[in-house]
């Protein structure tokens, strides 16, 4: 087969991919609440097997965030995982921080959060929508840290903003580490780097189509039309790599992304 071949069948394959793709994204709630409210509520397992595409529990994952935490976090802070879902990087990061707090906008990931991490005394939960204007996303007076990933990039730009907003006054002498998939490609290349095929969509994949508000990117361009530089200092970014969950054809899958340490300005 020639290169032309290649690219010619390729083309085709795509062809046949979008209108399954299409008809998926056409069934997602267009409200973000009930999206997410009604994705969590039908999950039962989660982890490396389990239904949640981004829940792949990667120790490589993991380890790559953990030096930089280390580095620009004070670790004697408490830190809230924003955008927590059922809590993997909150139990992480209770390994870290001598208090974790995970909140998210969906009741039902916030009860499985609850029952995954029974019987840690350092990790608690709470529903928040953080993307509410004024909403506090730290029940804590004093200074902590946040930590947030994958969340933004499924985000209109006003709710990153106001979610940015948020932060500010929540972390109060505190810092925001960001970690955030940015796929280079479209979205269809996205799928496609995801296992998406003509014939097959991975089951994890599939509900998350069918389910949420589509992904964008989100790397340093989008970082600073959230985080102003009025606003915010920012202390270290670079690339990432985001794990979603092993599909049944393939092993964990690496997605490009993009990391950020943030600290808040002084106000004027």
């Amino acid at each position: 087969m020639t290169k032309g071949d290649s690219a010619a069948v390729r083309l085709l394959n795509r062809a046949r991919l979008v209108p399954r793709i299409a008809w998926l994204a056409a069934r997602a709630p267009r409200d973000p609440h009930r999206a997410w409210e009604g994705y969590w509520k039908d999950i039962r397992t989660t982890g490396a097997g389990g239904q949640v595409l981004w829940d792949s529990a990667s120790d490589a994952e993991r380890e790559q965030y953990a030096d930089a935490l280390r580095a620009h976090l004070d670790t004697s802070l408490p830190v809230i995982d924003v955008g927590c879902g059922n809590g993997s990087f909150t139990r992480w990061l209770a390994g870290i921080f001598p208090e974790a707090l995970g909140v998210d906008v969906s009741p039902s990931a916030i009860a499985r959060a609850e029952a995954e991490a029974a019987g840690l005394a350092n990790v608690s939960f709470a529903v928040v929508d953080a993307t509410e204007p004024g909403a506090a996303v730290s029940p804590h007076r004093g200074a902590c840290n946040v930590f947030v990933r994958g969340v933004l990039h499924v985000l209109p730009p006003r709710s990153q903003a106001v979610m940015a907003a948020n932060l500010r006054t929540s972390v109060r002498g505190g810092r925001v580490f960001l970690t955030e998939t940015n796929f280079p490609g479209s979205s269809l290349e996205y799928v496609e780097r995801l296992g998406a095929a003509p014939g097959y969509i991975p089951a994890g994949l599939k509900r998350a189509i069918a389910g949420l508000p589509r992904p964008g990117h989100f790397g340093a361009t989008e970082r600073g039309a959230a985080f102003p530089e009025d606003q915010w200092k920012l202390l270290a970014d670079g690339p990432a790599v985001i794990h979603a969950v092993p599909s049944e054809t393939a092993e964990s899958t690496p997605i490009p992304g993009y990391f950020a340490v943030l600290q808040p300005r002084k106000e004027a």
